[in-house]
């Protein structure tokens, strides 16, 4: 049975999973990344195919993207608002990655990002999370190279 807490229990809970996340994908580290996904979660990602469904799934595409890398990955979350009551719960804000691509490609981008979360039995789990890029309507080109 779930404890009921306070709005900004809940708040605090949110705010030091997404703390963890970050701490995770700078190490690299698919499974910590995953330990607060439901199993049936469901992510829309920046990349193909348009959703990834499944705590498994997830943790296989988080490791392809960290693969990708040469060595270290920076990552931040800014401007991170949190909304959460009881037992629901959902966040959002600007994320950004820099590394270098085993290819040699530099990477400085941002994204926005909004994560669902639910608690039960206790603990939160994320549920939903949803990515995306802005793009120029005129030109159909993804906007790289915004910064907040």
């Amino acid at each position: 049975m779930s404890t009921i807490v306070t709005p900004a229990e809940a708040e605090a809970e949110i705010r030091a999973l997404m703390a963890a996340r970050v701490a995770a994908v700078r190490a690299k580290d698919a499974r910590a990344v995953t330990a607060a996904h439901a199993a049936d979660a469901v992510v829309y990602d920046l990349i193909e195919p348009m959703r990834y469904a499944g705590s498994e799934a997830i943790r296989r595409r988080l490791q392809e993207w960290f693969d990708s890398y040469d060595g270290a990955m920076g990552y931040e979350i800014k401007d991170l608002e949190v909304f959460a009551a009881f037992d629901l719960a959902f966040c959002h804000g600007l994320h950004r990655v820099t590394g270098t691509l085993k290819g040699g490609e530099r990477i400085d981008m941002w994204w926005r990002a909004t994560q669902g979360f639910q608690r039960a039995d206790g603990r939160w789990r994320l549920v939903h999370e949803h990515s995306s890029i802005p793009f120029d309507m005129k030109s159909g080109r993804v906007s790289f190279t915004l910064k907040p």
